[in-house]
Order: C-alpha cells, then sequence, then structure tokens
C-alpha cells in the first residue's frame, strides 16, 4: 500500500540528519496521467501513467546535493539519504545555498480558494476517446480538410508534499483536462497544417470538442496558397495565441538566476522604462482555476500578488532564496522545483495591461504589414536582446488581410520591440499569461 506523502517526506528528513545532513528539505509527488489518441474514429492509442516521485536536498554546512528516486521503500529513501550525504561531501562550498528562516515561511495559506483540483471523477477512457473523435471529426467536416493529423484527450492529477527540517509542511492537488486537434490541407509542397486546443483544471470549463476541430481546420485554411512577404521594414502584429512569447522573453530576461550571471539585456535596467507607459505587468499566484496559481513556492515560501512592470518601469527581479541571497534581495517567493533538480526562479501567473483596440482596430490601423499566426525556432542574444524567429501568418495590405504568408523571418531587438508595443483587447483570462494580440512598429521582415 503506497504510504501518504507527508509520511514520505518525514521519512527522508529522518533518513537524512541520520546520516549527517544539517539540514534538509524533501518532495514527494503522486501523479496519474491518461492520454487518448484517435484516428480515423477508431482509437489509435491509449496511455495511462501514474507513479510517486520522491526527492531529497540535504546541506552539509554549505555543501548542497539533491537525489531522487521513484521507489518509495525504506531501503530506498535510507539509500538515498547515504547517497546524498556523500554528494554533499565531495561538493563545493555554496555560500548561497540554505534554507529560508523559520520566520520567512509560509505560515497561512488557503489551497482551496485557488480551486486547484477538479473534485469530480477521473473522466473514463471511454470519454476522453468520445472527444478525440469529436474533434477530429468536427475538423474532417471543413470542406478543403484532407486529413486530421491528430487529435487527442487527456486527464492528469497531481499531489505535491514539502517538508524541511526547519519546520515548514504543506500540500495541494492539482489537475488537468485537455483536448487538441491538428489538422492538414493540401498535398505535396502546398500541404500546410494548424492546429487549436484548449486545456483546464475544471472539465466544466473546457471548450468543445467540436468547436477545436473546426478551429483547427478554419486556422489551417487560413494558411492555405501562402507566398514570402517582400523584405523590408514593417509593422508586425503577434497573434494572441503567440504574443505571450514576447512578455515570455521579458520574464526571462527579469530571472534572477540571468540576472546573477549577468547573462541579461536587463541587468542595468532595474527602475528603467521597459514598456509604453500605459502598460504594466502583474504577477498573481492566487488566481482561481487557472495552472500556475499556487498557496506556497517550493522552498516554502508565501507567495503574493506584485507588480513586475508598473507603468512601463522594471520593478524588480523574480527570485528563489539562492539568487536573492547573490543579488542581496530577499527571496519573491518564486522558488519552482522537482524531485530530481533543486529550486530556481520562475514565473507564476501574469497579465499584461489589455488596450480599448480590439485585433481587427490593429489590423486596420497598421496599413501594410505581417500578421504572425505562428512561429518556429528562434535566435535570441539573452546578452543583448537581438531576436530573429522563423514566422508564419498573414499578409495585411492597407489594413485588410490579403493572402498567407510563410517562410519568414523577423527580426529586431527586444528593448526596442518591447517599447513600442500596442495591445489589443483580447487576451484570454484563464490562460497562466494573460497577453493579448501586440503590434510592433518596424519589424525587419525577409523571406527565408
Amino acid at each position: 500500500m503506497t504510504q501518504p506523502l507527508q509520511e514520505l517526506t518525514h521519512s527522508l528528513l529522518r533518513a537524512a540528519k541520520a546520516a549527517g545532513a544539517d539540514a534538509a528539505d524533501a518532495l514527494a509527488v503522486e501523479a496519474t496521467s491518461l492520454s487518448v489518441d484517435v484516428r480515423g474514429g477508431a482509437l489509435e492509442q491509449a496511455e495511462r501513467s501514474e507513479g510517486t516521485d520522491i526527492g531529497l536536498r540535504v546541506f552539509v554546512g554549505q555543501r548542497v546535493a539533491q537525489v531522487s528516486a521513484s521507489d518509495t521503500s525504506t531501503r530506498t529513501i535510507d539509500d538515498m539519504a547515504t547517497r546524498a550525504i556523500a554528494m554533499a561531501r565531495e561538493a563545493p562550498q555554496d555560500p548561497y545555498a540554505g534554507l529560508a528562516e523559520a520566520d520567512q515561511l509560509s505560515k497561512d495559506w488557503d489551497a482551496e480558494a485557488l480551486q486547484l483540483r477538479d473534485p469530480t471523477p477521473e473522466p473514463a477512457p471511454e470519454i476522453l476517446q468520445q472527444d478525440a473523435a469529436e474533434a477530429e471529426a468536427a475538423g474532417m467536416a471543413v470542406k478543403g480538410i484532407s486529413q486530421v493529423q491528430s487529435a487527442s484527450a487527456g486527464y492528469g492529477a497531481q499531489h505535491i508534499w514539502l517538508s524541511t527540517s526547519n519546520g515548514f509542511e504543506g500540500g495541494y492537488g492539482r489537475t488537468s483536462r485537455g483536448i487538441s486537434c491538428v489538422t492538414i490541407a493540401g498535398s505535396g509542397t502546398g500541404m500546410e497544417r494548424d492546429y487549436d486546443g484548449d486545456s483546464r483544471i475544471f472539465q466544466s470549463d473546457l471548450r468543445a470538442a467540436q468547436d477545436i476541430g473546426a478551429t483547427a481546420a478554419a486556422r489551417t485554411l487560413e494558411r492555405m496558397d501562402a507566398h514570402k512577404p517582400p523584405t523590408g521594414a514593417f509593422p508586425v502584429l503577434f497573434d494572441e495565441r503567440v504574443a505571450s512569447s514576447l512578455i515570455g522573453h521579458l520574464l526571462a530576461a527579469m530571472n534572477g538566476s540571468a540576472i546573477a550571471r549577468g547573462a541579461s539585456w536587463l541587468r542595468d535596467d532595474l527602475g528603467a522604462q521597459v514598456l509604453p507607459r500605459a502598460l504594466s505587468v502583474v504577477e498573481d499566484p492566487h488566481r482561481p482555476r487557472v495552472s500556475r496559481s499556487r498557496p506556497f513556492d517550493g522552498e516554502g515560501m508565501p507567495t503574493a500578488k506584485r507588480t513586475l512592470v508598473k507603468d512601463g518601469v522594471l520593478q524588480g527581479w523574480t527570485l528563489d532564496l539562492a539568487n536573492a541571497r547573490k543579488l542581496d534581495m530577499g527571496s519573491t517567493g518564486n522558488a519552482a522545483r522537482g524531485t530530481s533538480s533543486g529550486p530556481s526562479p520562475s514565473s507564476w501567473n501574469v497579465a499584461l495591461t489589455q488596450g480599448s483596440a480590439s485585433r481587427d482596430d490593429l489590423i486596420r490601423d497598421m496599413g501594410t504589414g505581417l500578421l504572425v499566426t505562428s512561429m518556429i525556432g528562434s535566435t535570441i542574444n539573452p546578452n543583448t536582446g537581438e531576436y530573429s524567429r522563423g514566422a508564419s501568418g498573414l499578409w495585411v495590405e492597407n489594413g485588410e488581410i490579403t493572402h498567407a504568408i510563410n517562410e519568414c523571418t523577423i527580426a529586431g531587438n527586444l528593448r526596442d520591440m518591447l517599447r513600442s508595443i500596442v495591445p489589443a483587447n483580447d487576451a484570454r483570462p484563464h490562460l497562466s499569461r494573460v497577453v493579448p494580440s501586440l503590434l510592433v512598429s518596424g519589424m525587419t521582415l525577409a523571406g527565408a
């Protein structure tokens, strides 16, 4: 019989202390996943996995080591502790390593208020198969679609428990439910494909499978008869489904690990203007029913709503304990970790200020340029912010969409791009990154 996660973490801490650890923390994760793929209306593949993983991090003075296992037997736990201590004694001194102080730890939280776990029963495989089949059928029903490359539905459930030798105890559960569909039109060199999908914590929030299949088909047909764009400087409108990548580059440059290494183009910009003055970026790890919400971070520190960029001005970095100590700052409660990896800074839910214009308004106002709907590959210099990505989408001429574009490269500098963005008002509020379509003026386009 599987031990409760709390008992596993307590066993790990006891074993670590007996083996000679000065301090330790332990993480246990119990996870279940189920996925179903359909092709031609019939079940193509079904996979289910479940298991429990455990991780132990030990400190011997200022030396640290981490080990993990998927076997939860007493012998394995004892062996893990012995091995971790041996590794730590051989590790170099790390002056920034260590657990939080007792008064820094999260003490009051309400995981239930975050609604991270759907209380309804796990869906039967037949239900997932039906969802995938309905998405496939809806995609194939659209005239011009030649095949559905994939139609899938899945479910996942996870429960974690974190215990530390300095007194922190806490855990919570999380579920996910998703449907996706990829459709294809045309043939040979004229073949195009696109996708749609939805992932939610609660089954009741999930979009209809038919809508997902039909949307994937419509997006695919938009890409037909694509041409290369002219080379030159043009405005570029990043569609809502790809616009969050731009804010993602901003978040990566704000990551305390990159700042501490001096490997960020924002390293000297604390308190500087990084976005237009009308825009802010707010992080809120307590939004209900959102995938990156959490009551505490991977080091037992409290999570809290904070403003990353206020009226265009950069307010601070994203920090775990070690990187905060390197920078002589305090942790922002942003430590993420797994059973086999130690804490590192990570952003939770973020939202960019939305604009007042619709995407159609921005298309009309941009004149002639590119509406980007998908991107592949990237060449981003983290030190300078130089940006170059392969892109495809729709060409806009005199404020109207005229034809599809593929095989092109868009380039610029992130510092300049982000300072000039104009947001639409079409962001999806349930995502962990709530970012609308973004118009960037004067990027360089080149046919590949």
